[in-house]
């Protein structure tokens, strides 16, 4: 008998995982897909972005309170989920920048930080992986941190000479980098909302990326989810340390969403198994061998 889809997401902080292929994932959970979010800090250094939110992290302290939302938001995704335990590296700012806290995941170098992934992968056994591209997405350090352990971690894992007390060797199928904050999708949600004189909340945004390249020949794989999207919103509001709920997150209309852009959007980086390109699946190319 043919083993389960299986689908790994390997995330840097809490609310990564919900405001980055979510809907995706809930859709793929609809299917009977075993999906494992994986957090590779616990975000303890993250600022707190709603004011509603502060009383309870006075009392309990953003760690406690940000491992209850993560197990929140896992729930209404319907995930497993898996922490690696790094210590979040916050996001120094200044010029030059501050050196990060000694110890941090991004103060820690890669050999030290690929073991705890490599065996969550010989475990779980994903045919696919997701992750961020080589610039995290956007330039945090543990976003960049994340991706550097997710592309060494699935090569050892498939390396028997490799921590071999760490479980049987595991070949991942598929490697996805996210791409859903792309130029080309911020800008036609922005256009849409202009169109039909509502406040875009993107004119900021695409103000500091005027000089920045357009992304879209970046995406291979173009997942169809937009019934899933109201799933991706509630994960997110679990969220709340993170999440105001009339932040610019909500501020676009499902419907002008689901219209505009119904998919959430892949780099595909690696892949042992042939496939075609523009893809419409994360599983194109292994969906035959487990029907």
């Amino acid at each position: 008998m043919a083993d389960p889809l299986r689908l790994m997401a390997v995330h840097a902080h809490p609310d990564d995982e919900s405001s980055k292929g979510a809907a995706a994932i809930a859709r793929y959970v609809s299917e009977g897909v075993d999906v494992l979010v994986v957090t590779c800090t616990g975000g303890e250094r993250g600022d707190v972005l709603n004011p509603a939110a502060q009383a309870e992290v006075d009392e309990r302290g953003l760690a406690a309170v940000r491992r209850d939302e993560m197990a929140r938001a896992a729930k209404v995704l319907g995930v497993r989920h898996a922490w690696l335990g790094f210590e979040d590296s916050g996001f120094p700012e200044g010029d030059p920048r501050p050196p990060l806290p000694a110890g941090c995941f991004g103060d820690l170098p890669v050999a030290d930080t690929i073991a705890p992934l490599v065996e969550q992968i010989r475990a779980f056994r994903p045919q696919v992986v997701t992750t961020y591209d080589e610039n995290g997405g956007y330039p945090h350090p543990d976003h960049i941190r994340t991706h550097e352990t997710t592309m060494a971690a699935v090569d050892a894992a498939a390396d028997a000479a490799a921590f071999p007390d760490l479980g049987e060797p595991w070949q991942v199928s598929k490697v996805y980098y996210n791409q859903t904050f792309s130029k080309a999708r911020v800008l036609a949600l922005h256009l849409a909302m202009v169109d039909a004189d509502l406040d875009s909340p993107y004119h900021d945004w695409l103000d500091r990326w005027e000089d920045r390249p357009d992304d879209i020949d970046r995406i291979t794989t173009k997942v169809p989810c937009a019934d899933w999207f109201d799933v991706r919103d509630r994960a997110l509001l679990e969220h709340r340390t993170q999440i105001d709920p009339g932040s610019m997150w909500f501020q676009v209309p499902l419907e002008f969403q689901r219209e505009v852009w119904p998919t959430e959007d892949f780099e595909l980086a690696r892949s042992v198994v042939p496939t075609t390109l523009p893809e419409d699946d994360l599983f194109a190319g292994l969906r035959e061998s487990h029907s």
